[in-house]
């Protein structure tokens, strides 16, 4: 499981929004011994689906991570928007981990739809007391570049914050 937990952690639950298949069940299944029901042939992409990681860190500032105490909370909902997360309002975050504090992924039938649901949960998210990255991300959202598709790795460098 090891081998696998850096992509399952970060990307299994688009596919699960966009296959319906549940990775992480099937792989804990396929470790039990059971076979799997379907072939790759039977998978079918639908719609389009977006993950936010929400960081306790200050991107404009290096991205410099963010402890102390949430004193105020209020995660996105609705259909088809889904929050993976332990926080919770009172919660002190340590500075000895990772500064990824939640993950908000949307789901909808076109991409212009899913960056449009994921910029109202982002709006949203309400998270007081630490530094977080939401803002950022709206803006990633929001820039013209990203809309657009037409996008390479080399994105968030241009915007002038390493």
């Amino acid at each position: 499981f090891m081998e696998m937990n850096t992509r399952l952690q970060v990307e299994h639950t688009i596919t699960e929004m966009v296959t319906g298949i549940d990775l992480v069940k099937w792989q804990i299944r396929i470790a039990a011994g059971a076979a799997l029901p379907f072939k790759q042939k039977d998978i079918k992409l639908d719609g389009h689906a977006i993950e936010c990681r929400i960081n306790a860190e200050n991107p404009y500032n290096g991205f410099m991570p963010s402890c102390g105490k949430i004193t105020m909370l209020h995660m996105p909902g609705g259909p088809w928007v889904r929050v993976d997360s332990a926080i919770y309002q009172d919660y002190t975050i340590p500075p000895f981990y990772d500064s990824m504090i939640g993950k908000i992924i949307v789901y909808a039938k076109t991409r212009e739809e899913c960056i449009r649901k994921m910029k109202a949960s982002l709006c949203e998210l309400v998270i007081e007391g630490v530094e977080h990255n939401a803002s950022y991300q709206y803006e990633l959202l929001d820039d013209e570049e990203f809309v657009s598709g037409l996008y390479t790795t080399d994105f968030i460098a241009k915007r002038g914050i390493k």
